[in-house]
């Protein structure tokens, strides 16, 4: 017996966590939404992270991407005074024993971050230690930035923000929704000139993020593998399920993130 669970045991610390593979299978049914929300099975999303202030208030998600950095919105306005929290369910709960704080090293802003026209909307953290990747925690791809990714096709989102927008409070336990995909054309019917190629649109179809979402991942599934597509930028103020949310670019924005992780 005691043999065995050695064995296990090693098993377990050679284990490998490739990026957008979780351990754990995500359960996905289809159109439903965040906002009057889907939980997703906990520890689904491993790469999903909670942003949070030295208070414990999670202001922002975010996706892990290797050992060392995060991807996030450059409007969540992450500093180092903030802890991101690692593998994270249910937020409520300080003690989950897959739950890690991190503090952070470092945050670099897209030096084409404009607030105004909300385009180039990336920041990268750097984590002040290495995550330890487990079947909780492990990064999520990269969509390179050579990728197609077609209207139509159906991705996921998820994050911790408001279930209503007319509600002040947030689920502690992590929410996900399947989005369709939408051309920067189509999205232009709803958003006219405020669409650039450096977004991409998701949703109009009885889902959408909210607030508190920002930050977090768009992930769509090719090859088995699930790509960070976009991060959750902006959209409807009501939170619409029937109004495209955009979120941004990542196939564009791929270069500068690779550049910026490289020289830091």
């Amino acid at each position: 017996m005691a043999f065995l669970w050695l064995l296990s045991c090693f098993a377990f610390i050679g284990a490998t966590y490739g990026c957008g593979t979780p351990a754990i299978s995500p359960v996905v049914t289809g159109y439903t939404r965040i906002v009057n929300g889907e939980e997703a099975v906990p520890g689904s999303w491993p790469w999903q992270v909670s942003l949070q202030s030295g208070t414990g208030w999670h202001f922002c998600g975010g996706s892990l991407i290797n050992e060392n950095w995060v991807v996030t919105a450059a409007h969540c306005g992450v500093s180092t005074a903030d802890f991101v929290i690692l593998g994270a369910h249910d937020k409520s709960l300080k003690t989950e024993l897959s739950q890690k704080s991190m503090s952070v090293a470092k945050v670099i802003t897209h030096p084409k971050w404009n607030r105004y026209t909300i385009n180039y909307d990336v920041s990268v953290v750097k984590l002040a230690s290495p995550a330890l990747f487990n079947n909780q925690v492990s990064p999520v791809c990269l969509a390179a930035s050579t990728d197609q990714y077609p209207q139509g096709m159906k991705c996921v989102t998820t994050g911790w923000g408001r279930t209503r927008a007319s509600r002040t409070s947030r689920p502690d336990k992590l929410q996900q929704a399947t989005l369709p995909l939408l051309s920067n054309t189509n999205c232009k019917q709803y958003w006219g000139n405020r669409i650039s190629d450096i977004m991409i649109c998701a949703g109009a179809d009885g889902a959408s993020s909210c607030m508190g979402d920002s930050g977090g991942p768009l992930v769509c599934q090719k090859n088995d593998v699930w790509n960070l597509v976009g991060i959750v930028s902006w959209g409807s103020r009501s939170c619409s399920t029937t109004s495209p949310g955009v979120y941004a670019r990542v196939t564009e924005l791929r270069g500068w993130i690779d550049e910026t992780i490289a020289a830091n």
